[in-house]
């Protein structure tokens, strides 16, 4: 989940950061769960303010883009408008699930390989 901004684009750095993180969950780059770098440690990687950060942060979770978890951090959101953010979720719950398990991931797909050919 690279995130780049160029500081001399006519383009100001919040519109860069705000498009790229829906372009990259509207190409399932970036998926339900997933979990985006704090405020402060994606403004200092990019060199833009925390500011700018937290308002792309603050405006997508308007948008339903994004969801703040408190202490547990920022991640992308289930859209409820789609049958893919709903398996995106749920494969994020299996992921999960499966690691908890230690059960690596090879296997995790195997076992959803076998479901799915049924």
């Amino acid at each position: 989940m690279p995130f780049t901004v160029d500081h001399e684009s006519k383009v100001t750095l919040y519109e860069q950061l705000r498009t790229q993180i829906m372009e990259q969950v509207a190409s399932g780059e970036l998926i339900v769960g997933t979990k985006l770098p704090p405020v402060r440690v994606l403004a200092a990687e990019l060199g833009v303010a925390p500011y700018t950060a937290a308002r792309v942060y603050r405006l997508l979770e308007q948008d339903g883009f994004l969801e703040t978890r408190g202490r547990n951090g920022t991640v992308i959101a289930a859209r409820s408008d789609t049958a893919e953010s709903t398996l995106q979720a749920a494969a994020t719950a299996y992921a999960q699930r499966a690691a908890e398990l230690g059960v690596g991931a090879d296997a995790a797909l195997d076992f959803v390989r076998r479901a799915l050919a049924r």
